[in-house]
């Protein structure tokens, strides 16, 4: 058995290690193919504001080089996936001692936009390519080590050097122990680098959709008993540079108390925290450094009845940034409905979301909702153009399931400013479209529209594509050039 999994082991080595240096080869071929492009600040989608090389933009042979690579690529995926309906580390694994098992899953992702900053002409068109390797040992059923390691590249894009939230080349992305099991033992504690998942990830989360996601050096101490599950926690983010090993940053901590409780209002869960941010370097509204000591408290509730269900949250800040006093709070609130004996079983939604703003940013008082780390994709738009700060954020959505292995969304948002004083800032929490101090340009952002399909090819392989388009309002024309933001994406992630 032993020598069989040996075998297992080295040619799967074999061929990852030929995959990879067939992708370092072309890698290198076709970053030299592809036009040099001007320095970003920030590295956030559709922000840019660096003028597109013209051979972009006039369809250059390289330009289409790389589509036909990435029509290739997924073409290459689909055949030999299309017949697998097993994982293929499975095989391994039983030949493997039990205590030791591996897995893993790779995604390719072509996407891109049009008008980014909301400046005709500003578009881009890239590949980003993600794969993972993960291993578990678990020499009992009460305690386990889990490492995962991560190669995240980008092809095409004009964010020169590559680097996150788009590139991070073999990172360590977690490492960690974990005694008892959280899910069957009233205690476990976990201890490394981890994934971290709070409040719907609309508070904290691994960021799936960003090609390197996020990981935290922490540790968790979870209660479980009977229907009341508690974790404590103290964690740092890892921050990533390219071609380096991510590390947390002194000083930038996240410390809380996360509860939840099933069933306290019948058919439902409530979910009440209490987290303290700490970070150095913070620069107040006047000008001098100092640290980040703010409290954030809230709750969570969400629950079904019969074919109604809801979700809402309420976030509250306080405390200091610098000389500055932070007041801010964001809420969430979420109606859906669903029919089931209908062809296609469609769920309506119903959505409304708001952040606070600030319209004096000299008053020594911070009231702009300040984003933890969030899994912020598609929270307000699938576009992620607007963000959860200074925002009111209005959703109908229709979910509909065609086929077991279809699944089809198409969604309408509008936006507006909390305060026509304060900035417009994207699902990263980056300004998107600067302040206009008297509030000129309005309050009205616009509106998007967003269309996603999910398919199902295997149970190991999906294929997923949308589109997503924002038509400016009146803000957008006056306070940037108004041009409209488009961003379509097509992607196939497969396990094994």
């Amino acid at each position: 058995m032993i020598q069989g999994a040996a075998g297992r082991i080295a040619r799967i080595a074999k061929a990852a290690a030929a995959k990879t240096a067939s992708r370092a080869e072309n890698g290198a071929a076709w970053s030299s193919k592809i036009p040099a492009a001007n320095a970003i600040s920030g590295g956030i989608r559709g922000s840019r504001t660096e003028t597109i090389v013209s051979e972009r933009s006039q369809n250059s042979p390289r330009y289409h080089d790389l589509l036909r690579l990435t029509a290739i690529v997924l073409l290459w995926w689909l055949p030999l996936d299309a017949q697998q309906s097993s994982l293929p580390t499975d095989q391994l694994n039983r030949d493997l001692p039990h205590w030791v098992s591996f897995s893993g899953d790779e995604r390719v992702r072509l996407e891109g936009f049009s008008g980014g900053g909301f400046r005709p002409g500003n578009d881009d068109l890239y590949v980003l390519n993600r794969f993972r390797l993960s291993t578990t040992l678990r020499p009992e059923s009460w305690w386990k080590i889990v490492a995962q390691t991560q190669d995240a590249r980008a092809w095409g894009d004009n964010q020169t050097p590559h680097g996150p939230p788009h590139q991070d080349t073999w990172d360590l992305r977690q490492a960690y122990a974990e005694l008892g099991d959280p899910d069957k033992n009233p205690v476990a504690l976990r201890v490394g680098r981890q994934e971290i998942s709070l409040g719907g990830e609309r508070l904290v989360g691994v960021s799936q959709w960003q090609n390197v996601g996020r990981s935290f050096d922490a540790a968790r101490l979870m209660v479980h008993y009977r229907k009341l599950r508690l974790t404590a926690f103290a964690a740092s983010v890892v921050v990533l540079h390219d071609g380096q090993v991510g590390s947390a940053d002194a000083g930038n901590n996240l410390h809380g108390l996360y509860a939840s409780i099933a069933d306290w209002i019948p058919n439902s869960t409530l979910e009440p925290y209490f987290m303290w941010r700490l970070q150095p370097n913070i620069k107040s509204e006047l000008g001098p450094l100092g640290h980040l000591d703010m409290k954030v408290s809230g709750a969570r509730w969400l629950g079904k009845v019969r074919a109604l269900d809801y979700n809402t949250s309420i976030v509250l800040e306080s405390g200091s940034a610098a000389a500055d006093q932070v007041d801010a709070w964001a809420g969430h609130w979420l109606l859906a409905y669903s029919f089931p004996k209908l062809p296609g079983a469609i769920r309506l939604v119903a959505e409304y979301n708001y952040a606070t703003g600030d319209g004096n940013p000299h008053d020594g008082r911070g009231n702009t909702f300040q984003l933890l780390y969030p899994t912020a994709h598609d929270r307000h738009g699938l576009s992620d153009q607007v963000g959860w700060r200074n925002i009111h954020h209005v959703r109908g959505t229709v979910e509909i399931k065609p086929h077991p292995k279809w699944t089809l969304t198409p969604s309408y948002n509008a936006f507006w400013l909390a305060d026509a004083r304060d900035a417009l800032y994207n699902s990263q929490g980056n300004v998107v479209v600067a302040r206009v101090p008297d509030g000129s340009a309005g309050r009205w952002v616009g509106q998007e529209l967003d269309l996603a399909a999910a398919y199902s090819i295997t149970r190991v392989t999906q294929l997923a594509a949308g589109f997503a388009h924002i038509f400016p309002g009146t803000f957008l024309h006056r306070a940037a050039p108004g041009g409209a933001y488009s961003y379509p994406y097509l992607q196939i992630t497969t396990k094994f």
